[in-house]
């Protein structure tokens, strides 16, 4: 079975897997390597995955541009009025997402694994991003710089970016005009265990409701009725046979023992077969580390680690009792 809709939400996979559930049988161990690594020195489970809630939220305040000199002061901007709507959603001074439905609380284990996870990436947590230089000439910084903390923020609290934007002409063509409307694109990655079915239509609610200024305010999420957000994903617990193959793997490979990492990005795929089989242990692993910068245009592959990880995953699947 291959399917090729993973960045759109795998939405057509359950069907399938449902159909083909006879012929799959009792299955024990799922492999996904479409994830990710802390280092290239040692084998990385990922233990939890974000979910996701994405769409087009639309402000309109006029039904075409007018001159700014003659309108400005009267006629509200329509960015403004978004940039209101999105103070309901996001703390902008610290980028805390305000509804308490967006957040969870993080399982203890999953807290003791980041802090191991913590002392072995140090500062390389942050690090690993290509910041750019502030007008000082030093680096900018991140939101935090203490490992532990800037672990869990980027895989267990929810975060808003504005992924795109329409209704604004080029520099080069910008005119004294009142633009008619202004939109975003907005990606809210959820928490792990936050329902993204759920959140998409309280999302829409909060950002339509009460329009400032009775603008016309649309948010369309991405996706389809019944299938607008994607749920993220919190990891069974490991077998004991699993957790020895792992290691034994990783210290046969690497010379290191096996790390444990959640990853802030989203795989609906692994949601929707950890509820059709339920029973069965995920291995769930990837050569996303330092560096790789996935969905940038100097996308990278070690080329190292993927051999390595090759012959790690055929070790632990050979050891599937």
């Amino acid at each position: 079975m291959i399917e090729s809709c993973e960045e759109s939400g795998s939405y057509d996979l359950p069907a399938y897997v449902d159909a083909l559930r006879p012929r799959l049988g009792n299955v024990g161990l799922v492999v996904c390597l479409d994830s990710g690594a802390g280092n290239y020195d040692q084998l990385w489970l990922t233990t939890s995955l974000r979910g996701l809630v994405s769409g087009t939220l639309r402000v309109e305040i006029l039904t075409e541009g007018v001159h700014s000199g003659d309108a400005s002061g009267l006629v509200p901007s329509s960015f403004r009025i978004l940039r209101q709507v999105l103070d309901r959603l996001e703390d902008s001074k610290t980028g805390r997402l305000l509804p308490e439905a967006f957040h969870c609380a993080v399982p203890a284990d999953r807290v003791e694994q980041a802090r191991a996870t913590a002392s072995i990436l140090g500062d390389e947590v942050w690090k690993r991003f290509p910041w750019a230089c502030g007008a000082d000439g030093s680096p900018a910084l991140p939101t935090t710089t203490e490992p532990l903390e800037a672990l869990l923020n980027r895989t267990w609290k929810p975060t808003l970016s504005v992924t795109g934007a329409e209704g604004f002409p080029a520099i080069g063509d910008a005119g004294n005009v009142l633009r008619p409307w202004t939109a975003f694109k907005l990606s809210l990655r959820l928490p792990p265990l936050v329902d993204g079915n759920e959140a998409a239509p309280r999302l829409k609610t909060l950002l339509e409701d009460n329009a400032p200024y009775n603008a016309r305010v649309t948010f369309h999420p991405d996706g389809r009725v019944g299938a607008y957000g994607a749920t993220g994903w919190n990891a069974p617990s490991l077998a004991p046979w699993l957790e020895r193959a792992l290691d034994a793997a990783s210290h046969g490979h690497f010379g290191a023992p096996c790390g444990y990492i959640g990853q802030g990005g989203t795989i609906p795929l692994m949601s929707m077969l950890q509820e059709g089989f339920p029973a069965a242990q995920m291995m769930v692993c990837g050569v996303l580390g330092p560096k790789s910068n996935a969905h940038g245009p100097n996308e990278f592959l070690h080329v190292p680690y993927a051999k390595k990880l090759t012959a790690a995953v055929a070790q632990v699947m050979a050891a599937c009792p």
